[in-house]
């Protein structure tokens, strides 16, 4: 396995913990559909928590690690909460967080750690559909919708 691998692992087993510090129950770690995933999913209180864990060494570059998370990974997070959250009947709040995780690479302590509740939401989605009126026989409206 990569060094990377056994960091990011690291980074979610620290990342777990410091839920369950926090009172989080942990459902699931590494929960994937296809190649979709969620690093950690957390329930607190009726909240389910989708949380995508980044980990970075100090010598990775000069961004944050929470700076990593980009909008297609938002956007994939989201897709699999969507599953999961179907999947499961989930009928509650849901959040998305981060836990970003800076760790010196000489001595592999935690330079920072820091849990970013909300910290990005699913994107909306304009899905256009055509609904057929029975009174109108020949004639179908536009409707738009806005889904999360």
């Amino acid at each position: 396995m990569a060094i990377h691998n056994d960091i990011g692992k690291w980074g979610e087993d620290v990342a777990a913990n410091l839920l369950t510090q926090k009172g989080y129950r942990i459902l699931e770690r590494n929960w994937h559909i296809g190649h979709l995933e969620v690093d950690i999913i957390a329930q607190e209180d009726d909240t389910v928590i989708f949380v995508e864990v980044k980990t970075r060494t100090t010598t990775f570059g000069d961004k944050l690690p929470e700076e990593y998370v980009d909008k297609e990974k938002e956007t994939n997070v989201c897709k699999a909460a969507g599953v999961y959250i179907k999947q499961h009947r989930i009928d509650g709040n849901v959040r998305f967080d981060i836990i970003s995780i800076l760790v010196d690479s000489s001595t592999l302590g935690i330079n920072r750690l820091e849990h970013i509740e909300n910290a990005f939401y699913p994107p909306l989605r304009t899905i256009d559909s055509y609904s057929y009126s029975h009174s109108y026989s020949n004639q179908y409206k536009r409707k738009r919708r806005f889904l999360i």
